[in-house]
């Protein structure tokens, strides 16, 4: 399961449960819907607190997906995890294949203020890392 919603920042993004490759294609197509009447410059909240694991072919089209907001004109996004393994697991990720410059990802397992944390990277660039 999946929705797209518009904010004052831009967008936030949920993923629930197990996706299989057919409906992250429906997510990419229904991203490339919304991101026409995107402004220039926008942030996205991304929550994956209740995604299960992606398998490799799905995290490609999720990969694919993510470009078509950075091409847009995200950025910065805040990714919202629970386990403490994900988390670190895909910070790390980001820190490799560079993209954490404009992405953080943020542990609501461990922190109440998780979705302020999260707003305030996008609208202000505080970096919830040194917080």
């Amino acid at each position: 399961m999946y929705t797209i919603e518009r904010t004052a920042f831009g967008f936030r993004i949920t993923f629930a449960g197990t996706m299989d490759e057919r409906e992250l294609r429906e997510w990419a197509a229904d991203s490339r819907k919304a991101l026409e009447e995107a402004p220039d410059e926008f942030g996205v909240l991304v929550d994956m607190r209740e995604l299960n694991l992606l398998s490799d072919d799905e995290q490609q089209v999720m990969r694919a997906g993510q470009q078509h907001y950075q091409d847009a004109g995200m950025v910065r996004s805040s990714v919202i995890l629970e386990s403490a393994v994900l988390t670190l697991q895909f910070r790390r990720l980001a820190k490799e294949s560079g993209i954490y410059e404009w992405e953080r990802y943020i542990n609501a397992g461990t922190t109440d203020d998780w979705h302020q944390q999260a707003v305030d990277w996008l609208t202000d660039g505080i970096d919830p890392d040194y917080q």
